[in-house]
C-alpha cells in the first residue's frame, strides 16, 4: 500500500483575488472518483487570523476558553451578525505551559468560524478578508485518504506467538538485514517470464534482493537502542495501543487521566494519555472503525516496536531486555478515523499537540499530489510552497510553529524535524507539505536500491529508504497468498487487518517511517552522548553523502520492467519500462543509512553543558543530570545557600549527591544569584519573582 495522498475536489474560490484559494485536485492512484468524494471544504466554517493589534481585545472578550458568540471586535461582530447562528472558537486551546509561545508564534489569533450551512462559504470568505482587522480568511479544507488501504496479512505459522525473539520475522525486514535471495523462497524458474514481449524485471528474482541494500541496522542497534526521552509524533490513522510489540513503545502523557472528561494537566485536551484524536476531538485513540487499514500502526511498528520479543524488529524500539531505559516512544496524534474525511483544522491543532507536549519528530506519511504528476490521471497539485501557503495557511502556520518551537536548548535538538513521504505518483517533483524548506521528502526504493516503481522522485526530494514495491517482486514465488508479499515492508497492524498482528505494506507511506526511525535513533545517541544539534544542522547531517548509502550510476543504469495493473481484474496487466538513467542525482542524497548517521554524530554538534537554572522565589526547579554528564553519582554545591539549595527527593541542603537514578531539585529561597558546580562544571542559579526555565546556551 502506498502512502496517504490529501485528496481535494477543485474549487475556485470566488473571492477576492487576495484571498483566493484554489484547492487542487489530488486524486491518487487508488483513490476514489470526485463524485464520490467530500466537498473540497467543510460547510458552515471558515478560519481567520486576526490582525495582532487585536489581540488585547479578544483577550477581553473572554473567548479564548471555548466557543463565543462575540469576537468583542465590533466590525467583525457586524459583519458575522448577518450570518445565521455564527460562532467563534480559538483553533489553538490554551495550555499553561506553552501559552507564551503560542501567542510569540501568533497562533493565539487563528479562530474558526461557524454559521449556517445556508451561508456561501466564498462569500463568508470574501466579506472577512475584506475587512481590515482580519489577516487572512480560508476555508476549512478536508483531506480525504487516497488509496483502498490494502495490506497482505503475513500468515506465517510461524506467528503462533511471539518467543523471545525476533530472528523468525526478521528473515522477512530485508528492509532492516537485507542478507540476499537465499531467505526469500526464489522461484528460479519464473524469470524466464516475458510480458508484452519484455523480460519481467529485466533482472533475473535472485537479483531483486542484494545482500547488505539495507538501512544499516545491524550496526546501528549495536550502537544505540533508543532513548525514552526522544518522541516521534505519528500523524495519521490512530496506532493500535493494544499491540504487543507496542504497547511497551508509547508515549504517555503523565498528568492526565485516562478517559477524563477534563484537562487534568491543562494543555488544553481532555483524557490525552497516549496522545489525541484531533479528528473526533477526544482522549480515546481508535484503530478499528470501519475503513480503517493499520496505516498508522504500521509506521509505528518500522519506528519503534519491540526488539527481541519474538515479534517484528524496529529502527529505534526498545530493547527486551531493558524496556524502561531504552527506545524511543510514540505518540498517536490521529488525524484520520475509518472512512470519515479529515480537515486542516484537525492536522494543525495535531501539529501544534506534538510540539507542546515533547514531540521532535513528525512522522507524516500522507501528503498533496505532486505539481508534476500527470494530471489527468492524478489532478493537479501544488508546484511551489506560495501556492500551498496561499491555499492552506492555517497549515503552514502550524507547520512553521513546530519547525521553530519543537525540542529544546537543553536537550539533543532545538526545532522540530517533520519527515514526510513524496508520493507516489511517479511524478519527477514531490509533494507538498515534504516539499516545503525544513521538512524531509522521503522517496521509496526497492531491495537492489533501484527507484520503487511509484516513488516520486527530483525536485525537493532529500533522501530515500526502503518503501517496498510489490509490482516489482510479481516474479517472486508465491509468499503468504500474495505474490510479492516479500517485497514489500512487514510490519505491526491491528488484528482487524491481519490475525497474526503483522503484514505487508509498500509505498513512499512505509519509506517515510524508515527516515522517522533513524532521526529519532539519531537523536537518541546525541542525547546519550550528550550533543546539542539545531534541527537545520541535524538535517544537514543525516543528508550529508558521508551519512547515507549511495546509489550509483551502475544501479541506475539501463531499464527495469515492473507489472502495471490496468485494472483491479487479473491478468489485464502490462509490462512497464522505468529507464533508472531519469533517477540519478534525482533520489536526494541517497539511501538513509543508520550506522553510518550515528558514527558521524559522535564528533558534530555542541557539548551540552549543565543548564543555569531560573527559579521562581519560593519555587522548585527539577534537572535530570544525566541528560548532561556521565557517571554513576553527582555531588552539587550551591556557593551561597540563602539564595538556592538543592537536594534530591524535597531534600533542601547546600550539598547533595546524587545518584543516576535520581533528579536534583533546586529551590528557590530568596531573589539573588549565586553559581554552583557539578562534577567539573560551573553554573549559575538565579532566583527572581516571576522568573522560570533554563537555558544552558
Amino acid at each position: 500500500m502506498k502512502f496517504f495522498n490529501i485528496f481535494f475536489v477543485f474549487a475556485v474560490m470566488a473571492a477576492a483575488a487576495s484571498c483566493a484559494k484554489v484547492s487542487p485536485v489530488t486524486e491518487g492512484p487508488e483513490s476514489s472518483s470526485p463524485e464520490e468524494t467530500e466537498p473540497a471544504y467543510l460547510p458552515g466554517e471558515v478560519v481567520l487570523k486576526f490582525d495582532e493589534s487585536l489581540s488585547g481585545l479578544l483577550d477581553e472578550a473572554g473567548i479564548t476558553d471555548g466557543p463565543a458568540t462575540r469576537s468583542g471586535v465590533s466590525t467583525v461582530d457586524e459583519l458575522l451578525d448577518v450570518i445565521d447562528g455564527y460562532q467563534l472558537e480559538r483553533v489553538f486551546p490554551v495550555s499553561k505551559a506553552s501559552e507564551d509561545k503560542t501567542r510569540a508564534a501568533g497562533l493565539h489569533l487563528w479562530y474558526v468560524v461557524r454559521f449556517s450551512e445556508d451561508e456561501n462559504v466564498e462569500d463568508v470568505v470574501k466579506k472577512l478578508s475584506a475587512l481590515g482587522e482580519v489577516q487572512t480568511a480560508a476555508p476549512v479544507l478536508t483531506i480525504k485518504k487516497a488509496y483502498d488501504g490494502k495490506v497482505i496479512p503475513f500468515t506465517s505459522p510461524l506467528m503462533t506467538r511471539l518467543g523471545e525473539n525476533d530472528e523468525d520475522l526478521l528473515k522477512w525486514q530485508w528492509n532492516l538485514q537485507n542478507n540476499g535471495p537465499a531467505d526469500y523462497n526464489l522461484n528460479s524458474d519464473v524469470s524466464s517470464e516475458t510480458v508484452d514481449g519484455y523480460p519481467f524485471g529485466g533482472a533475473s528474482a535472485k537479483d531483486k534482493f542484494i545482500q547488505g541494500n539495507d538501512i544499516g541496522w545491524t550496526a546501528a542497534r549495536n550502537i544505540c537502542k533508543g532513548d525514552p526521552s526522544i518522541i516521534v509524533a505519528v500523524l495519521d490513522e490512530g496506532v493500535c495501543l493494544s499491540h504487543p510489540d507496542l504497547v511497551n513503545s508509547l508515549w504517555t502523557n503523565e498528568g492526565e487521566i485516562e478517559y477524563s472528561h477534563e484537562d487534568n494537566d491543562g494543555n488544553g485536551y481532555a483524557g490525552d494519555i497516549h496522545g489525541y484524536d484531533f479528528l473526533n476531538g477526544r482522549g480515546e485513540i481508535t484503530w478499528d472503525a470501519v475503513g480503517d487499514t493499520g496505516h498508522g500502526t504500521h509506521c509505528a511498528g518500522v519506528i519503534a516496536a519491540t526488539n527481541g520479543n519474538g515479534g517484528v524488529s524496529s529502527i529505534a524500539g526498545p530493547d527486551n531486555n531493558a524496556l524502561e531505559t531504552t527506545g524511543v516512544r510514540i505518540m498517536s496524534c490521529q488525524i484520520f478515523s475509518g472512512n470519515k474525511a479529515s480537515n486542516t483544522v484537525s492536522l494543525a491543532r495535531a501539529i501544534k499537540y506534538a510540539t507542546d507536549n515533547g514531540a521532535v519528530v513528525l512522522q507524516c506519511s500522507f501528503g498533496y499530489t505532486s505539481g508534476a504528476a500527470n494530471p489527468y490521471e492524478y489532478g493537479t497539485g501544488y508546484r511551489d510552497a506560495d501556492e500551498w501557503e496561499y491555499a492552506s495557511p492555517l497549515e503552514k502556520a502550524a507547520m512553521d510553529y513546530f519547525i521553530h518551537n519543537a525540542g529544546s536548548e537543553n536537550g539533543p535538538v532545538k526545532g522540530g524535524i517533520p519527515v514526510f513521504a513524496s508520493g507516489n505518483e511517479y511524478a519527477p517533483m514531490a509533494g507538498f507539505p515534504g516539499a516545503y524548506d525544513g521538512c524531509i521528502s522521503v522517496a521509496a526504493v526497492a531491495g537492489d536500491f533501484t527507484p520503487s516503481t511509484y516513488t516520486n522522485y527530483g525536485t525537493y526530494t532529500k533522501i530515500s529508504a526502503p518503501g517496498g514495491d510489490q509490482d516489482y517482486y510479481y516474479d517472486y514465488k508465491e509468499t503468504n497468498g500474495d505474490r510479492g508479499a516479500v517485497g514489500c515492508i512487514l510490519s505491526t497492524v491491528p488484528e482487524h487487518v491481519s490475525a497474526s498482528g503483522y503484514g505487508y505494506m509498500e509505498g513512499t507511506s512505509m519509506a517515510c517511517p524508515h527516515v522517522s526511525g533513524v532521526v529519532a535513533l539519531g537523536l537518541s545517541y546525541a542525547a546519550q552522548q550528550h550533543r546539542h544539534f539545531s534541527a537545520d544542522e541535524f538535517i544537514d547531517l543525516l543528508l550529508s553523502k558521508e551519512s547515507v548509502t549511495p546509489l550509483t550510476n551502475e544501479v541506475l543504469s539501463g531499464d527495469k520492467f515492473y507489472y502495471k495493473w490496468q485494472v483491479d481484474v487479473e491478468p489485464l496487466i502490462r509490462a512497464t519500462r522505468m529507464t533508472l538513467s531519469s533517477y540519478r542525482n534525482n533520489m536526494g542524497s541517497g539511501v538513509v543509512n543508520a550506522a553510518k548517521f550515528l558514527n558521524n554524530i559522535q564528533n558534530a554538534g555542541v557539548e551540552m553543558m549543565f543548564p543555569n537554572i531560573y527559579i521562581n522565589v519560593g519555587s522548585s526547579v527539577t534537572v535530570n543530570p544525566r541528560a548532561y554528564l556521565d557517571g554513576t553519582s553527582f555531588q552539587v554545591t550551591v556557593n551561597d545557600p540563602s539564595v538556592a539549595t538543592v537536594g534530591a527527593a524535597g531534600a533542601s541542603e547546600g550539598t547533595a549527591t546524587v545518584s543516576t537514578d535520581g533528579n536534583l531539585v533546586f529551590f528557590g529561597l530568596k531573589s539573588g544569584s549565586t553559581t554552583a558546580t557539578i562534577g567539573s562544571q560551573t553554573f549559575a542559579i538565579t532566583v527572581r519573582s516571576g522568573e522560570s526555565g533554563s537555558d544552558w546556551l
